[in-house]
């Protein structure tokens, strides 16, 4: 996709958006954290957890591969960190409920559009290289179950 046919991912609906995500069709550019936290709350609406983080990693994966990303140890898909924040979404749908729309989950949840969130779970050093491959548990504090 070209950075001139990028979607306008504010401006789609919920289902838009999600469809873009899965053909691959958010410019790198748009693919920002609150991207991710979406596309996380709404694979979490269709599917249950294990399937939705495979849904997750894949689908990241694959919009990575999209734009010319290559995987290095520094860079590209992480496993710690999408899973993390895949379990506090669920926890958050879990607890409160599901919204009307993504907008209204993010009013309702806005802590999770903060990208340092993790950092009440996992220190500076609770992160080391493997976690970018496998899960790493938090050394802080649990993550909600």
């Amino acid at each position: 996709m070209s950075p001139g046919s990028a979607h306008k991912t504010t401006l789609m609906d919920d289902a838009a958006f999600l469809q873009a995500f899965r053909s691959q069709q958010i410019a790198a550019s748009d693919y920002n954290h609150r991207a991710h936290v979406r596309v996380a709350y709404l694979t979490l609406l269709e599917l249950p957890f294990a399937a939705a983080l495979a849904a997750m990693r894949d689908g990241i994966k694959a919009l990575n591969a999209s734009h010319g990303l290559v995987e290095t140890p520094d860079r590209g898909y992480h496993e710690t960190l999408t899973r993390a924040w895949l379990t506090l979404i669920h926890s958050a749908i879990r607890s409160r409920g599901r919204a009307d729309t993504f907008e209204a989950f993010a009013v309702e949840h806005p802590h999770l559009l903060c990208r340092t969130c993790l950092r009440l779970f996992y220190s500076q050093s609770g992160m080391p290289p493997h976690s970018r491959y496998e899960w790493v548990e938090p050394d802080l504090t649990p993550l909600p179950s």
